[in-house]
């Protein structure tokens, strides 16, 4: 049986894209950057910490899938905005520019490992203040990494993207599937 360790929408539905039978376990883990830590270990760190916590719930022959997505610009990890000035921080640091986004993740079966992580490049075009606190009223930013959904209203921002979009919405599809079809053998 595989187990998805994340409340994650996104990842839920992604996940059955790959036609495969899963349940929810919880997967929760401090989300607290490490002293001198890049944005790649954080975000790998945080799959391996939330599949290992889901493993405990589940036995030894259960695979456990853990997930964590982050936006980073000029090496700088943006994460669910507080508040509006918060979240127009971020959107002045992404405007008219490139960002990265990395999504890790990590499949346990017992005390076997299988990870992989994705890195994507978005590039937004440049957006108003007024077209901001628009997006801000919608309250699609307020749960998101780096403050906006590609998959919804901030798809008009973004001008190309290189890499993944499975793994910018939250969970890499072929990669995914690599990794599941690697721990089974």
């Amino acid at each position: 049986m595989l187990y998805l360790a994340s409340k994650s929408p996104r990842r839920q539905e992604l996940l059955k894209q790959l036609g495969v039978e899963f349940a929810l376990v919880s997967g929760e883990t401090d989300e607290t950057p490490l002293a001198d830590e890049t944005p790649a270990e954080y975000v790998a760190r945080l799959a391996r910490e939330k599949s290992a916590a889901g493993q405990q719930h589940c036995s030894a022959t259960d695979l456990v899938l853990g997930a964590d997505t982050i936006v980073v610009v000029d090496s700088q990890i943006l994460e669910k905005p507080q508040d509006f000035a918060d979240f127009q921080r971020m959107f002045n640091q992404l405007s008219g520019r490139s960002h990265q986004v990395l999504t890790a993740v990590a499949v346990r079966r017992g005390k076997r490992l299988e990870q992989a992580l994705v890195r994507s490049t978005v590039f937004f075009r440049p957006i108003t203040e007024a077209e901001m606190t628009a997006y801000w009223s919608t309250s699609e930013p307020c749960d998101k990494a780096g403050g906006y959904a590609i998959q919804g209203i901030a798809g008009k921002f973004v001008t190309h993207i290189e890499g993944s979009y499975s793994a910018i919405v939250g969970l890499p599809l072929y990669e995914t599937e690599q990794l599941l079809k690697r721990i089974k053998e």
